[in-house]
């Protein structure tokens, strides 16, 4: 049987990729019009709707970074209540909940994070995420995805040649996810661990290379061994 999912952030980055991707699931995409993760009403009349076996939460505030810190009440909003609201929701429905998360959570000091590693972010969006996190994993009927993936092509004019991560682009990265939706638990999920700068000049031979001066830790790269054993 086909499995149904509500997708929140119907029309974000990650989404419109998501798109374009035939597979056994019938994603059903919802923009923040039709449904409201800070409306509880919105969201109980979605699942009434749909009847899905899934949501999928891909809705939230990301970029640019400096929004977490600037505007504090509006990060707290959209990815730490408005998750909540959704886990509350299929807490009551007994439906799974899928959510996003970010390898921002670990501190980026000593890099090869695993899932049961000690989290600590490292700026304020780490911490929304983390924030949000912590209803998921109250709910067990759940799967938290620790990302670390961006656009195709690499969207900036430079990188840092001494940050290492697991910079993976979403093309590759759905792919990756399609196989883990029946799991449930924490799963990093990302590619080889490299330099961004390394990374991004694969298919981008004009990057410049730049240094974090603390603008990034130096070691945010996961551990991926767990990520590798369920594929």
């Amino acid at each position: 049987m086909v499995k149904k999912i509500i997708v929140t952030g119907g029309e974000g980055r990650f989404a419109k990729e998501l798109k374009k991707f035939k597979s056994n699931y019938k994603f059903l995409f919802k923009n923040k019009k039709q449904l409201n993760i800070l409306n509880l009403k919105s969201i109980d009349k979605n699942i009434k709707k749909e009847k899905p076996d899934i949501v999928l939460h891909l809705a939230g505030l990301s970029r640019p970074m400096s929004v977490h810190e600037n505007e504090i009440n509006r990060s707290i909003n959209l990815n730490i209540i408005g998750t909540a609201n959704l886990v509350k929701m299929c807490v009551e429905k007994k439906i799974k909940i899928i959510f996003f998360s970010t390898s921002y959570v670990y501190p980026g000091t000593k890099g090869n994070y695993k899932e049961n590693d000690p989290v600590l972010p490292w700026n304020n969006y780490g911490w929304s995420k983390l924030g949000a996190e912590s209803a998921v994993q109250m709910y067990k009927n759940s799967l938290i995805i620790r990302a670390c993936m961006t656009e195709k092509p690499f969207i900036h004019k430079e990188a840092f040649s001494n940050v290492k991560c697991n910079f993976i682009y979403q093309d590759q990265f759905i792919k990756i996810f399609l196989k883990m939706i029946k799991h449930k638990g924490i799963i990093n999920i990302g590619g080889k661990s490299q330099t961004i700068y390394k990374f991004a000049k694969k298919y981008k031979k004009d990057v410049k290379k730049k240094k974090s001066k603390g603008q990034l830790p130096l070691n945010i790269y996961m551990n991926l061994n767990k990520m590798n054993k369920l594929l």
